[in-house]
Formats: C-alpha cells, structure tokens, sequence
C-alpha cells in the first residue's frame, strides 16, 4: 500500500496538506473556484454524481466555502484539492459527512484528463491513510452509482467491500453503499 506524508498542522496556522509519490492534496481556497466548477459541470460528474447547480466561478467560490470550508472547520476534514507535484489541478478527493449516512465517506472526481492513470487510486489512498491513522476513523463508506463500474473498482481496490443499496435524503436514486471497517479488514 502507498505510504504518503501527512503534513498535519495545526489549524488556522497552516493550512492541511498530504504528498503522495506523484501527488499533492490541499485545502480547497475561494481561488480554487475555476477547478471546482470544471469538475462540478464535467458530463462524467453530472451523470454520476449529480447536477449541484454551480453554473459560474461566484457560484463555485460558494459552493467552496458553503462545503469544503465549512467542513475543515467543522471538522477538520472535507474535500481536497487534488494537483500534480507541478502545481497543475487535477480534480478533487476527502471526506464529507453527508446526510442519510451514518458513517463519513470519502468522494473523488477527476478532470478527464486525468483519469486511467492512477492518480485516483492514489489520492484516495492517501484520503484513507489519513482517515484512520489522524482522524482515527474506524469504519469509511462510499456512496456510488451500481453502473459507475469505475469508482466502483477503484473502491475494491481500497478495501471497501459492497453493503447494500440505499437512497439518500431528498433523492429517489438508488446508490451502492460499499464500505470499509478495521473490524474485518487487514490492511493498514
């Protein structure tokens, strides 16, 4: 399993970094705003994922601070910003508590650029190592379209094992809840 680095800081002071082998995962900013509108209205995101009504860059700088701000203060985690050792962005992946879940789950989405090359099974790795080894979380699920044969693979490949169907508040979607647990798993 990858071993990234977690620069954990104290919060306010610095801001939450992880580096992979080819990866760096940040807090999201206001100035992120361009990124988080690309993926948000990419066609594989709205398929899979939902229409989230961001439609323009003031749209998506809400969004930031409504969501994954609100969520690092909250609590201590959200959703990253996903960029090449380079500076370049690539997409997003961490943790959110959503409503109709008991337990926090971890999401990714890429730009399309980027995908089949691995760079999502890194950064959700790395999301994972540091759910449980900093967040010290016991039990991590995924929600997923069952047809998304991707994510649903690369959730495989994380540990997480198939639970059961589910529909989430204020949606008639059915989603694929998979899960992973240190009770039955022997990963680290």
């Amino acid at each position: 399993m990858l071993k990234s680095q977690i620069t954990l800081s104290t919060w306010r002071k610095e801001m939450f970094k992880l580096d992979t082998p080819r990866l760096v995962l940040r807090e999201m900013t206001e100035d992120d705003a361009p990124l988080m509108l690309a993926v948000l209205n990419d066609p594989d995101f709205l398929r899979n994922v939902g229409d989230r009504g961001v439609r323009t860059e003031d749209d998506a700088r809400r969004y930031i601070v409504d969501g994954p701000i609100a969520a690092y203060k909250r609590q201590n985690f959200g959703m990253y910003k996903v960029e090449l050792k380079d500076g370049s962005p690539i997409g997003l992946c961490g943790l959110v508590k959503r409503d109709g879940l008991d337990d926090v789950d971890i999401g990714f989405a890429l730009l399309p650029d980027y995908r089949s090359q691995g760079y999502a099974l890194e950064a959700a790795e790395a999301v994972m190592q540091f759910a449980r080894e900093s967040v010290g979380l016991r039990r991590i699920v995924a929600i997923a379209q069952p047809a998304n044969l991707p994510s649903v693979q690369l959730l495989e490949k994380l540990g997480m094992q198939q639970e059961r169907k589910l529909r989430l508040p204020n949606d008639d979607e059915e989603l694929l809840l998979m899960a992973w647990d240190s009770d039955r798993s022997t990963s680290s």
